[in-house]
């Protein structure tokens, strides 16, 4: 689909775009998916407005995004890269452990990447993501590049869809069933 070159939401963050995207796949029951709230814990609340002042955020979020895409359970992290480079150590333990055990039960997980550089936006598969943190548990590089993503798991955007990562699950469907 090559790449995004939409000025409509420029400036958008990426969950911005997939949240959009989330809303139009409802409308159109696509999918269901929902953007799960990250935890905080609140230290300073103003007494007269109830309001949160100040509040740190939980390491132990599990993932961004859950739900159904036409019966099948999905799950999926959202994140951001400046460079050709994605540290690994944005990928948390608990949330890697969190897909491994969500695919147990027969869904999918996975990554949305934005390269925000080249504003490109890929599906990093949960199989890919678990070769390059063994890799990285081995002893080799705690990142991956840009030049070791699949291109042919690019998200391209469709009309209203800004960033339609629909037919990217059915691409790891497809590989899946072949046995890659």
């Amino acid at each position: 689909m090559g790449t995004w070159k939409s000025r409509g939401l420029r400036g958008s963050t990426l969950e911005d775009m997939i949240n959009h995207s989330n809303e139009v796949y409802r409308e159109k029951k696509l999918a269901l998916i929902q953007k799960i709230p990250t935890p905080i814990t609140p230290i300073e609340i103003d007494k007269a407005s109830r309001h949160i002042t100040l509040a740190y955020f939980d390491q132990k979020s599990t993932v961004d995004y859950i739900g159904a895409v036409q019966g099948i359970p999905v799950c999926f992290d959202a994140k951001e890269c400046a460079s050709g480079t994605f540290p690994l150590q944005n990928v948390h333990p608990h949330q890697l452990k969190f897909m491994e055990d969500f695919e147990v039960q027969g869904g999918i997980a996975f990554i949305i990447l934005h390269f925000t550089s080249l504003n490109e936006i890929y599906y990093i598969p949960l199989s890919d993501l678990c070769r390059f943190w063994k890799r990285m548990e081995e002893g080799g590089r705690k990142s991956f590049t840009y030049e070791e993503v699949d291109r042919t798991l690019q998200i391209g955007h469709h009309r209203d869809i800004l960033v339609h990562y629909l037919e990217t699950i059915q691409k790891d469907l497809d590989r899946r069933e072949r046995g890659r």
